[in-house]
């Protein structure tokens, strides 16, 4: 085989990923419908699983060849105990490019009122569930912070051979960090990046 025929075997119509990342993650964000309107809901994370005690949605490590939305409802019932079946796909929101080199694949999926009777946490993942409504996060702001991500060079590289000045300017970046409080609960970090996104008017 030609080395461009390999190219083309190689990427055509191939999905492409993040370069060099070692993993992608799926969560579904699941919308419930309650008497006052839209509601998302949220997992508190067991104090065995790492990061425990945190607010995340349902999800989890994507596996070779599965699609986001595969992966977001397979986690989703084995965290919660929500059939896939109960869960109607709406879309798939921007994805976050995490700075330690994994994606973050978002699916917005709507609960049915079966599917929202039907859970059961799994102890060993999740402590609580919780939904907030959409008209909180429309109508609340949240506590914005920022942390700075700086590069730290090793002393012994090669500026001469790269043909670079040792006063180069590299590239740094900043990390938002928003934040809700609702009923005793923190939405932070990504979780509160992704909903921003799905609540807040983009029009």
């Amino acid at each position: 085989m030609g080395e461009l025929e390999r190219l083309r075997r190689r990427y055509g119509g191939r999905e492409p990923g993040l370069l060099g990342a070692r993993h992608s993650y799926a969560v579904l964000c699941p919308l419930v419908e309650r008497p006052d309107g839209l509601h998302l809901l949220y997992e508190v994370r067991s104090g065995s699983v790492s990061q425990g005690g945190e607010v995340c949605f349902p999800g989890g490590r994507m596996e070779p060849g599965e699609s986001p939305e595969n992966c977001a409802l397979r986690e989703t019932w084995e965290e919660l105990s929500i059939p896939p079946g109960e869960v109607t796909v709406l879309g798939t929101p921007d994805f976050i490019c995490n700075q330690r080199g994994f994606l973050l694949r978002p699916v917005l999926g709507l609960v049915s009122a079966g599917g929202f009777a039907a859970i059961q946490p799994s102890p060993a993942e999740v402590a609580e569930v919780f939904t907030v409504p959409l008209s909180f996060f429309q109508a609340t702001e949240p506590d914005l912070y920022h942390y700075d991500l700086l590069p730290r060079v090793p002393e012994e590289f090669p500026y001469e051979a790269v043909g670079i000045p040792r006063d180069y300017p590299w590239a740094r970046g900043q990390v938002e960090i928003p934040i809700w409080h609702h009923g005793g609960h923190t939405i932070w970090g990504m979780t509160a990046r992704i909903t921003a996104d799905i609540t807040q008017h983009h029009d």
